[in-house]
């Protein structure tokens, strides 16, 4: 068995890696996004409480945007990650 060393200093030496898994982008962004949403509602509500800061909802909020952005990216790049012409 080749060293760690050799293998990284040689990469064509590795044995080729698995293809990679076919996934909807769609539905772990939307995934993604929906987890967000409920932990706003779970922060928005210990945030009333007084428990939490604004940083912890804005830090929410944050994620629904970064996954709508997501959401655009995948339906302009649809066709180039699934491979289709």
């Amino acid at each position: 068995m080749p060293s760690l060393v050799r293998l990284l200093t040689h990469p064509e030496e590795r044995r080729p890696g698995p293809p990679p898994l076919r996934v909807d982008l769609r539905r772990v962004m939307l995934g993604g996004i929906g987890l967000w949403a409920v932990a706003l509602v779970a922060t928005v509500v210990v945030y009333v409480l007084g428990d939490a800061t604004a940083e912890a909802v804005v830090t929410c909020v944050a994620g629904i945007l970064l996954g709508g952005a997501g959401l655009l990216w995948e339906r302009k790049h649809r066709s180039e990650y699934r491979g289709e012409d």
